[in-house]
């Protein structure tokens, strides 16, 4: 099959027009988030004021090469999520570089930046770094199982495993969105869901309020600007996933940016209604309900 290089400069276009989104969706949610704690919350245009900051700085500081390479992991594993997954359904210009079995590549990417993260904290020589990493793989590995048993629930479901093909199988009518069709692979999924965005309840592994160490002050100057982009393509990347397999997808960017928000809208609620969860306790949540969920799902289907 012969490769169409009109692709690459809709591709980029695409990922510009979701890094800017992303921006403005995550200082919005946090600016929904603190008006829900009676704080006033951060300006709608700081994230970019952090961004511009960071990737002027340099930094002479040395902690081998893979400590550096992390940031360049995680960034690759939001834009290959990104560019792997059609867009717009129905467009040629936001297809992006989808092919037949891009469903199983793009599970690949939602874990790829998460190991390079953690390949990247460990060699940064912080005495806590171990643990770190194994809390938030633990807890990350533990999410993505029901999520995964959802897919391949659907992958059986529709007989497919491209995600264009999963998208038209849906089209016709909101009854024909996977959330009426599956409604138990949509359930264990959206469980996942709250996990893998590292939001509350389930951001101890980060605990920004608690532990004054971690990615934001190991990492600096455009490594940790670098983190901060991925901070706005990766959610909505993963959103295009779930957005594509079980809620019918997007046929125009204004369906696109409606769904979008909906759906991390779902995790910033249940962020703001309910405690943080010891890692122990993340664990067993999702192996007591998302996981017998995603596994109904595959024996009904």
């Amino acid at each position: 099959m012969q490769f169409d290089w009109m692709k690459i400069p809709y591709s980029l276009l695409t990922l510009f027009i979701v890094v800017n989104y992303g921006f403005l969706l995550g200082a919005l949610i946090q600016k929904m988030g603190a008006r829900a704690g009676r704080r006033y919350g951060i300006p709608i245009w700081q994230n970019y004021v952090d961004m511009l900051k960071n990737y002027s700085m340099r930094s002479s500081i040395t902690h081998g090469a893979m400590f550096y390479l992390g940031p360049v992991f995680r960034l690759s594993g939001g834009v290959g999520l990104l560019l792997f997954v059609p867009t717009i359904y129905g467009s040629y210009m936001f297809s992006n570089l989808s092919f037949a079995g891009d469903l199983i590549l793009a599970l690949y990417f939602v874990f790829f930046g998460t190991l390079g993260m953690a390949l990247g904290a460990g060699e940064s020589g912080h005495p806590h770094a171990a643990i770190g990493i194994t809390r938030g793989l633990s807890q990350v590995s533990t999410a993505e199982l029901p999520f995964a048993l959802a897919v391949f629930s659907v992958a059986l479901q529709y007989q497919t495993l491209s995600v264009t093909d999963i998208v038209a199988a849906q089209q016709g009518g909101m009854m024909n969105w996977t959330l009426f069709t599956n409604p138990l692979a949509v359930a264990a999924a959206m469980l996942a869901f709250l996990g893998t965005m590292m939001r509350p309840p389930f951001d101890v592994v980060v605990a920004p309020q608690e532990i004054p160490i971690g990615p934001p002050t190991e990492y600096h100057s455009s490594y940790l600007a670098m983190m901060q982009t991925n901070r706005a393509i990766f959610p909505i990347a993963k959103i295009v996933i779930y957005m594509n397999l079980f809620f019918g997808g997007a046929d125009s960017w204004p369906v696109f940016f409606f769904k979008v928000f909906l759906i991390y809208l779902w995790s910033a609620f249940v962020g703001v209604v309910f405690p943080r969860f010891r890692v122990e306790q993340s664990i067993r949540w999702f192996l007591i309900w998302a996981v017998p969920l995603g596994i109904l799902s595959i024996v009904l289907v």
